[in-house]
This record gives C-alpha cells, structure tokens and sequence, in this order.
C-alpha cells in the first residue's frame, strides 16, 4: 500500500519538515529561533516539489503539537490547520517529547527521560521506554520544577537522556545512571517518522478540528478557527 506522509514541527528552536513516501524520508531542519513562520512552508514546498507531489497527493500530516514553545507550537498548529482543510487531509499529532525519545530509541536506547526547558523554573518532562522499536510513555508527560522531578526519579540501570532541559538544568543528569544524548538536544521531523507510521496504520489520523495543541501548562488557551469549536 503506498503511503505518502508530510511531517512537519515548529514547536521548539528547530524547524523543520520532512517528508515519507513509500518508505523513503527527506527531510530538513535549522535551528531558526523566531523564523518559523518565515521557513516551514517553503521547507514543505521544497520537499513536495523534489518528490514531484503535490498536496493533495498526501495522505496526512503529521506534526509535533507540543509541548514547546507556546508561539512556535501556534505557528505549527495554524499552518497545519491551514494545509490540511484546504486539501481534505487527517492529521497525526506527535508529542515533541516523544520525538525526542524516539530519536534516542533509534540510536540504540531502551530506556530514555526526556526534557524540554519550559521557562519559568520548570522543565517539560517525560519518561519512554522502547517497545518493539517504538517510544512508549510511562506514566504521564508533566511540567514540573527540576527539585521536585528529582524527588520522583525511578529510574532503570541505564538511561539516555534527551533535551534541552538537561542543558538549562545540568542537576537533572547528575546520576551516574544517565548518558546524556547530544544528537537529541531539540525534536525534528525526521525523527517523528516512527511514531508517525503506527498511527497511520492503526486508523488514528484525525480531523484537524479534533485536534489541540499540547502546552502542559493550563493557563494557556488555544483559539479554534470560528465555527469548528
């Protein structure tokens, strides 16, 4: 069966796009703080023209909906919303932190805690472990401060971190237990490709409007297109 997936994450420092066509990824990434507005779409314009598709020659778009920054997790989310009504395509929404753990997993990691820098004295946080190549969630995502992360640590024998948390707050892998994982440091695309594909396969693409963005934090509020609340 041919499958043709666009994915595409703004939600962190990075931009970038990528794209899988039958087994094949291309793909592009910068590290573009405060430009991603300006870079994703001629990144998804590049790779569909080097593939010679078209929009709506997709099956669905894939996209990190947090958590990250607040501003670049609107911009994916809009530009998605954008792209995806317009050419009737379902979409597969990925969690950044996952992205990251999955990257790690792909190394080679079994067990990863991953941890993005969330401001305000506190981390974006989650713990994966790989099962059947894939990262799966132990227990819940969570904005959390650093001290009160370390009073909950269980932790296994050997684990990969991933993250910029780690660089903000290097207390967080001061354990023998934790090799840090520099190839990791910020979610891409590309490295959604294998959370992405299971989705697709067990029919969980949704609708757009179904969708929301994930921040962690309750105080921020989302704002649907008018009429699809």
């Amino acid at each position: 069966m041919s499958e043709k997936i666009l994915l595409v994450d703004t939600a962190t420092e990075n931009c970038s796009a990528a794209l899988f066509v039958d087994g094949k990824v291309t793909a592009e990434a910068t590290e573009a703080p405060r430009e991603h507005s300006q870079r994703i779409l001629p990144m998804i314009d590049g790779l569909l023209a080097d593939a010679g598709l078209k929009l709506n020659d997709l099956d669905a778009i894939a996209f990190g909906q947090g958590p990250g920054s607040f501003t670049g997790i609107r911009i994916g989310i809009s530009m998605v919303q954008g792209l995806a009504l317009g050419a009737d395509l379902p979409v597969l929404p990925i969690s950044n932190l996952a992205t990251m753990a999955q990257g790690a997993i792909d190394q080679g990691a079994t067990e990863v805690i991953a941890a993005i820098d969330a401001r305000m004295g506190e981390v974006y946080f989650g713990h994966y472990v790989a099962e059947q190549g894939v990262a799966v969630l132990k227990g819940e995502e969570q904005v959390i401060a650093p001290d009160a992360l370390l009073a909950q640590w269980q932790l296994g024998d050997e684990v990969v971190a991933v993250g910029t948390g780690f660089e903000t707050y290097p207390q967080l892998a001061d354990d023998a237990r934790i090799l840090i994982n520099t190839d990791c440091r910020l979610p891409t695309a590309e490295m959604m490709v294998p959370l992405a594909l299971p989705l697709w396969r067990d029919g969980q693409a949704q609708a757009i409007e179904a969708v929301e963005p994930v921040y962690l934090r309750n105080t921020v509020a989302w704002k649907k297109l008018p009429g699809r609340e």
